[in-house]
Formats: C-alpha cells, sequence, structure tokens
C-alpha cells in the first residue's frame, strides 16, 4: 500500500472528513480491519485565512512547498492538497517534490466526464470562482465549461464557508441560499455542481438539488485510495 501525505487543516473539519472517507474506503476496498497507510500534515488555517485575504500568495506557496517535502521526508508516496482554493498553487508545489501530486480538478473532470456532462456549475471561495486556476484547468485540459455565480452570490457563498462552516456551523437558511445560488446556475446551462470547496459538502447534499453535485472531497479522497492500492491487485 502506498503511504497517502494529506496536506490539511485549510480548515481542518475537511481534512477530518478525508481521513474518514480514505479510511473508510480502503477498510470497504480490502476488508478486514484494514485502514489507510496516511499521513498528515495540518497548517494553522487561521493565518493561512489572513494570508489568502492579503493576496500573499507567494508566501502561502513557500508554505505549502515545505510542508509538501516534509510529507515526502516522512515517507508519503503521493499527496493531497486537502482543499481546492490552495490548487491555485498546485504546480509550484508539484515542482517542489519529487511524489506525484493529485490534482482536485483533474479527479473532478473525470467524474463530470464519466457523467456524459460539458457544462457545470462552479462554487467555491471567492479565489476558486473568480481566479483562473480551476476553470482554465477545466477548460484547456478537459475541455469542460464551468459557470459561476454572479458578484453579490459569490460573495454570499465566500462569507459562508469562511464565517460558518470552517467553524462546524451549519445553518438552514444558509443552505437554502446556495441551493438557490446553485438552481440559478442551473437555469444558465449547468448540468450539474461543483462543490469546489472542502467544506461545502458539509452544507449541500445531492438531495437538496435537482442536478449531480460533484463533491470534490469525496472524489480526491476515493481516487487516493485508488492509487494507494493499485499494486495489491496486479
Amino acid at each position: 500500500m502506498k503511504v497517502i501525505g494529506l496536506l490539511g487543516g485549510m480548515g481542518w473539519e475537511s481534512s477530518a472528513e478525508y481521513y474518514r472517507i480514505i479510511n473508510r474506503e480502503v477498510r470497504a476496498q480490502l476488508g478486514g480491519q484494514h485502514s489507510a497507510e496516511c499521513i498528515l500534515y495540518s497548517l494553522d488555517f487561521h493565518e493561512i485565512k489572513a494570508m489568502q485575504h492579503q493576496n500573499r500568495w507567494e508566501d502561502l506557496t513557500q508554505i505549502l512547498k515545505e510542508a509538501a517535502q516534509n510529507l515526502q521526508s516522512a515517507g508519503a508516496d503521493l499527496l493531497l492538497l486537502c482543499t481546492n482554493t490552495m490548487h491555485l498553487v498546485a504546480p509550484q508545489v508539484q515542482q517542489a517534490i519529487d511524489i506525484p501530486l493529485i490534482h482536485i480538478v483533474d479527479t473532478t473532470a473525470r467524474d463530470i466526464k464519466r457523467r456524459n456532462m460539458k457544462q457545470v456549475g462552479l462554487l467555491g471561495t471567492r479565489f476558486t470562482m473568480e481566479e483562473e486556476f480551476y476553470r482554465s484547468r477545466l477548460s484547456e485540459i478537459h475541455h469542460i465549461s464551468a459557470i459561476v455565480p454572479d458578484k453579490g452570490q459569490r460573495e454570499i457563498v465566500h462569507r459562508i464557508i469562511y464565517d460558518e462552516l470552517t467553524n462546524e456551523e451549519i445553518r438552514e437558511e444558509s443552505r437554502t441560499q446556495v441551493v438557490d445560488i446553485i438552481e440559478s446556475l442551473v437555469n444558465e446551462g449547468g448540468e450539474g455542481v461543483i462543490l469546489g470547496c472542502t467544506e461545502l459538502p458539509m452544507l449541500i447534499r445531492s438531495e437538496d438539488v435537482s442536478v449531480p453535485v460533484l463533491n470534490t472531497t469525496l472524489l480526491h479522497a476515493q481516487e487516493a485510495v485508488a492509487i494507494s492500492i493499485e499494486e495489491l491487485f496486479e
């Protein structure tokens, strides 16, 4: 079994979900009392959040590069960034290590293609929705179009993520707001919706909306397990 390196804490709530999914998936695949071989490096999200909102992406890049190198040195065979937003600097992190970084956009795109969808809605932090790193990778590499909410709706989603979900607050009124935003994307032609923040699955369930939900946390964790155990079946 390959050792999975988890670079998390952004925030820790979704990192805990990664750990839970990965271990349950390994047990489901291998049976018995099997669990994952993994290493978690968890960052202080208070500092990460402040740097994000100050646009200190070079400083953030250095922090993630060093953390990834520590995971590699500790014995990780592959790396997951347990966050959608910080994939903004994923190429730089990959360049700093010799083990593969499993990119969350590629993982999500494979599921979108499996469902034969061409255009999807994208929700996440303001950085994920507004910067080009996510949508351009979907379009240029995978030929998938992603549409995002309008500015006011983006601010609502961003606030809910940072002020509520990363504090483990689940509010019904916020669920209603986000569901309404998703339905507006469906009306614009979205065939599904990417929950492009690893905390969003805490709030939005598949039964809440009328289109398929792409749970990036689940998809990312499942792919890591598939890679980790693939040699056991050869």
